[in-house]
């Protein structure tokens, strides 16, 4: 069945660096719209970021430490996370609709979810 694999996540100290990745699988359609989110115990989960092939929004939390980009020749989407801090503690999800490469969307899907822990 279609999915999205995600990966990347792990401990990492405060002000420290991670990258998540988010893949389609089987890796024969094609992300459009893609959005990160977030959720730590006890809370809602919460839009982290988002982009298109021209645009990237991020919420004010991690604006200036997160990045999106996108590596065309594997088809996958990273979060790139900089100086970290424990509140970003969190199981992190991507979002993406996905298309065949005729143009057809085959609907919107999620991640498995990957753990992101900031502490020292």
């Amino acid at each position: 069945q279609v999915q999205l694999v995600e990966s990347g996540g792990g401990l990492v100290q405060p002000g420290g660096s991670l990258r998540l990745s988010c893949a389609p699988s089987p890796n024969i359609f094609v992300i459009n719209t893609m959005g990160w989110y977030r959720q730590a115990p006890g809370k809602q989960r919460e839009w982290v970021a988002s982009s298109t092939s021209y645009s990237a929004n991020y919420a004010d939390s991690v604006k200036g430490r997160f990045t999106i980009s996108r590596d065309s020749t594997e088809n996958t989407v990273y979060l790139q996370m900089n100086s970290l801090k424990p509140e970003d503690t969190a199981v992190y999800y991507c979002n993406a609709a996905l298309f065949r490469y005729s143009g057809a969307s085959i609907g919107d899907y999620w991640g498995q979810g990957t753990q992101v822990t900031v502490s020292s």
